[in-house]
């Protein structure tokens, strides 16, 4: 039996020489995280510096493209870094702050899409009481819980793979994953994975009921509504839908490829779909709403349009 200690790096198994492909693969990549963190900086900015913004739907909006950059950064470093290595490693300690990086990302993604599921629920539903339900105060109280309930959480997970003695070294993803680590314990995990069922369960169906009643309502109000609440619902909703989807299928697969055999799936497509989880959807996010919602849209002209006239 072989302690975790003895092992000072684990090996990213995913990766496939592309000879000096792989610094044309560096600069694409280098170029997509420029263009991300550049994308949900501009946006957070935007939101942050126009009070017309000031409110609770462009707050949640503002706290999904925080948290799209920080999980960028969870990830993209690593990435690059392993792109133009020949060893393909990582250290012990960065590998377990990138799998708790990663998990807090996703858990606090699926929240906040939930949180703005039910906003709109109040904002289509119950346009009257809208204010007093969804205050300044209420919208940071829900905010601040999501990100300490995901980091508490996860912290708990990650101490028990930590305590976990390892057989192995070799991870086969282009990043750490908690579930893959522990598959190569040598000692006992059914603690890990009793706690690992519970964890999934509440990060999969307590957002999912709660998106799943907020839309059920929108929907029969959009049903016997005016043609006005109806163009409200499609304008709003049209965008986090899209985000929702994507991000479902994406966290799906990243489940799927953590937990069972992929490799009857050729070498490069399983780096790409894997990749999805995050670089998807902190791409997408911040186009999708960008374009969508017309506030947003019509300050990013103005402030275009302003700087060609300045110049």
């Amino acid at each position: 039996m072989v302690n975790s200690t003895n092992f000072s790096h684990f090996i990213l198994g995913a990766f496939i020489d592309t000879g000096r492909l792989k610094y044309l693969c560096f600069t694409i990549t280098a170029i997509l995280y420029t263009i991300i963190v550049f994308a949900n900086s501009f946006l957070i900015g935007v939101i942050c510096m126009k009070r017309s913004l000031h409110e609770p739907m462009y707050i949640f909006l503002c706290n999904l493209f925080v948290n799209e950059l920080y999980g960028s950064v969870c990830f993209f470093p690593s990435l690059l870094v392993q792109l133009v290595s020949d060893t393909h490693t990582i250290s012990v300690p960065l590998c377990f702050l990138q799998i708790f990086c990663l998990y807090t990302y996703g858990h606090i993604e699926f929240c906040n899409l939930a949180l703005m599921s039910y906003d709109r629920y109040l904002a289509i539903c119950c346009p009257l009481q809208y204010n007093t339900h969804m205050t300044s105060n209420k919208v940071a109280l829900f905010i601040a819980v999501v990100w300490l309930y995901c980091f508490m959480k996860f912290l708990i997970t990650l101490s028990l793979s930590i305590r976990l003695q390892l057989c192995g070294n070799m991870i086969d993803s282009v990043y750490c994953s908690n579930y893959p680590v522990v598959k190569l314990a040598c000692s006992d995990t059914r603690v890990n994975n009793i706690y690992g069922i519970i964890v999934t369960i509440l990060a999969i169906f307590v957002p999912s009921i709660l998106i799943i009643f907020s839309y059920t309502k929108i929907l029969k109000i959009c049903l016997v509504g005016s043609k006005e609440t109806r163009q409200k619902a499609v304008s709003t909703c049209t965008p986090h839908l899209a985000s929702l989807l994507n991000f479902f299928f994406a966290s799906c697969y990243a489940i799927f490829h953590s937990r069972f055999d992929m490799t009857s799936v050729p070498n490069v497509l399983r780096i790409i779909i894997s990749s999805y989880f995050v670089v998807c959807q902190v791409l997408f996010n911040p186009i999708m709403y960008g374009m969508r919602m017309s506030k947003i849209r019509q300050i990013c002209k103005d402030l275009f349009s302003s700087q060609i006239n300045c110049s």
